[in-house]
């Protein structure tokens, strides 16, 4: 995937999810064209512990967002 519609991709994603906001993904080619981007952080709760957070998105070769999924 080109570096700019990456970014076009990434600044899409840190509008609706803004607790992501400076994490980069991991970028995984699919067979079928398409682009898996998987971005992974860890929150602290109020308890004190560790949260990891996963949110995986499809993209086509165009850019545009097919899907996204998010852990809790």
């Amino acid at each position: 995937m080109e570096e700019k519609l990456l970014q076009k991709v990434c600044e899409q994603v840190y509008q609706q999810l803004p607790r992501l906001k400076g994490c980069q993904p991991q970028v995984q080619p699919r067979p079928d064209g398409n682009t898996l981007l998987i971005f992974n952080k860890s929150e602290t709760s109020e308890d004190g512990f560790t949260l990891p957070i996963t949110v995986r998105v499809v993209v086509d070769g165009e850019g545009k967002i097919l899907k996204t999924s998010t852990s809790r």
